[in-house]
């Protein structure tokens, strides 16, 4: 995982593609607007959503799951950089977040 490539939450504009792995509730609770969803889970059974030809941010709550994400769609022809310290790291540089409850989003 040393090898991995990461970014920064600062790397992050409203042009990046973003793909969060976080658990349906986490992401109900506070993401990215325009960020793609596939928990974990599930990513490998959906990975066809993902666009073949873009560089995919990959982003968690604090980078673990993410990174292994980020490992897998690399090795599978996908050009992945896990975000550093995640959705905690975005929240903490008070960048913007949308929730799908109708409550001020939080990072869960």
């Amino acid at each position: 995982m040393d090898s991995l490539p990461s970014v920064t939450v600062d790397a992050i504009t409203d042009q990046t593609t973003v793909l969060d792995v976080r658990e349906d509730d986490e992401w109900e609770a506070g993401h990215i607007a325009g960020a793609a969803h596939i928990p974990l889970g599930d990513v490998m059974a959906r990975y066809g959503e993902l666009p073949a030809d873009e560089e995919i941010h990959v982003i968690c709550r604090t980078g673990g799951r993410s990174a292994r994400v980020t490992a897998w769609l690399n090795q599978n022809g996908f050009d992945a950089v896990n975000v550093s310290g995640g959705m905690g790291a975005w929240m903490d540089a008070e960048r913007d977040m949308v929730s799908e409850t109708g409550n001020e989003p939080f990072v869960k």
